[in-house]
């Protein structure tokens, strides 16, 4: 009897569980799905307005930016991937994480530094013309930094650690027979072996670099490079037509799902593992020191143009800065920062942690399915997502105020300008990383440890906490710490939907930089880089872990 009882308890925390996740799961799809529905509305006005006027150049500019990042990203990932894993040379190992760092600090903030740096009044500029005694900038002929040029070049060398990292794993999993193989035949072992093998991992990487050029705000906009996501921003706030914006959202997120597509469609049939293949090749190659020095200067480049250049600006105009008497005001404004950071971070992981439960314990093919669709958000750009919802949020805000008026209730809803609007639109952004990292851990634990419990008697909840908890919690960590450097650099999803008289740092940035007074926000854009390397030493920690483990 008391085995019965404890099984039926252990089925009602279980249901209690997927009940939890189906609510939450229902709440992350619902902005996307009423975001869906909005974009059907009719628009022909708005539509025909746009294509007299702007429609083709958010296109065109969209299509060219993402074509010339994801060019150059795959060039600078996959070289700097291929030399890594296979050369040992002059401080590699310092240089195998360092390419890392460009990561850490955002675009539209490389996009700040560069600007200040290279426009007119820049040093460079500036140093030019006194040396060779120009007056103007008709004696010369200097490229301009605000172009679609420039936002490739800014972007790409943000973004390409996404191809270089996955790309470095692909590379160094190779085994080495077929690299022997390739040698024998007279064939590139980088062409014919370990570029085709390492073409998914390329893809995944390049997908994500897609991603982030198609969602980025603040680097494009301050750069003057118009493209769809400010198209977005326009519609939206500028021309107060939020069903066009909706419209034009999806067609930004269709892009890249047919690129995808596309992709997924080419490579079906084909094969890129080997069951037969014998060890992975651990054995590093020596080379002379001429060519070590050349390869150490490669991988310089990235790491100079992505990284320590921007961060030499920002110190510099941090010590130029004449405004010494605002430490207060910064204080509390990297506070907000924190804070946002901690809370959404918290509830993201929290979330995550209820539905990778219920997905691991009680589910099936369509749960999963489900919570992994619950997950889509991070492929939306923070505009589309702050749209998406904003349109969820006043929908329940003024049907829940009618409701009051109806009921004569004194009380007003208010969700829109509130954190409860900011740190919604956080979790749905950020949920997929939580679930990754908290799913990557859970998969690791024996299901005997929960089974033997249940035979003695331990409640599931009980079972929860006082065994798989423990064994996952570096994996929980791991994922809190990624969700709390993403929100603290997110900007457009801050910007539009912090509550009034709310500055975090990446605000604090924007808004001084867009005036041309980054000196002002200088030190608040290097605390922000500060903070962005955390995760950089994280993810050198675990592929080093599991580099030992083979």
């Amino acid at each position: 009897m008391k085995i019965v009882l404890t099984l039926s308890f252990f089925k009602n925390l279980v249901n209690f569980w997927k009940n939890s996740s189906y609510i939450l799961i229902i709440l992350f799809l619902t902005p996307i799905l009423l975001l869906i529905l909005s974009s059907f509305q009719n628009n022909v006005d708005t539509w025909v307005h746009l294509f007299d006027t702007k429609l083709s150049i958010y296109l065109y500019n969209t299509f060219f930016l993402i074509f010339g990042v994801g060019i150059l990203s795959i060039i600078i990932g996959v070289s700097c991937a291929w030399i890594i894993a296979k050369h040992k040379f002059f401080l590699s190992q310092f240089v195998e994480w360092a390419l890392l760092l460009p990561a850490a600090i955002p675009a539209y903030i490389v996009a700040y530094c560069y600007t200040d740096f290279l426009e007119y009044g820049g040093i460079i500029q500036t140093t030019l013309r006194e040396i060779f005694n120009w007056q103007s900038s008709k004696e010369y002929f200097f490229p301009e930094i605000r172009s679609m040029g420039g936002a490739i070049l800014i972007l790409s060398f943000a973004l390409y650690p996404y191809i270089y990292f996955i790309t470095k794993v692909a590379f160094s999993s190779t085994p080495k027979n077929l690299f022997n193989v390739a040698k024998i035949h007279g064939k590139s072992q980088f062409l014919y072996v370990a570029l085709p093998l390492a073409r998914p991992a390329i893809i995944a990487g390049l997908s994500l670099v897609l991603m982030e050029t198609i969602s980025d705000f603040g680097t494009v906009e301050f750069l003057a490079v118009e493209t769809v996501t400010l198209g977005i921003f326009n519609l939206w706030l500028g021309m107060n037509n939020f069903s066009a914006a909706s419209q034009l959202s999806f067609f930004a997120v269709t892009f890249i799902v047919v690129l995808l597509g596309i992709e997924l469609s080419a490579r079906k049939n084909q094969k890129f593992n080997n069951p037969q293949a014998s060890g992975f090749d651990k054995k590093i190659e020596e080379i002379s020191l001429t060519k070590s020095l050349v390869l150490f200067f490669i991988c310089l480049v990235p790491i100079l143009i992505g990284f320590l250049i921007p961060v030499l600006i920002l110190i510099n105009l941090s010590m130029q800065s004449s405004n010494q008497n605002d430490f207060y005001s910064f204080f509390e404004i990297a506070l907000n920062s924190i804070s946002v950071s901690f809370f959404g971070a918290f509830l993201t992981i929290l979330f995550s942690f209820v539905i990778v439960v219920a997905v691991k314990y009680h589910g099936g093919k369509k749960f999963t399915f489900l919570a992994t669709l619950a997950g889509s958000g991070y492929a939306f750009p923070g505009v589309i997502l702050a749209l998406a919802t904003t349109f969820f949020l006043s929908f329940i805000q003024n049907n829940m105020n009618e409701l009051f008026i109806y009921f004569n209730l004194d009380w007003n809803l208010t969700l829109i300008g509130t954190f409860t609007a900011l740190l919604y639109t956080y979790i749905c952004r950020f949920n997929a990383i939580g679930v990754g990292y908290i799913n990557s851990g859970i998969q690791r634990v024996s299901p005997n440890l929960l089974e033997a419990a249940r035979l003695q008697g331990v409640s599931f909840e009980k079972s929860l906490f006082k065994i798989i908890f423990p064994i996952i919690r570096p994996s929980i960590l791991t994922g809190f710490l990624i969700v709390f450097v993403d929100i603290f650099k997110e900007l457009p999803v801050t910007l539009l939907l912090r509550p009034f008289n709310f500055e975090t740092l990446a605000t604090y940035v924007y808004q001084y930089a867009k005036e041309e007074m980054l000196e002002q926000c200088a030190l608040a854009a290097l605390l922000i880089t500060l903070i962005g390397t955390i995760p950089v030493f994280v993810l050198n920690k675990t592929i080093n872990l599991s580099y030992e483990k083979q």
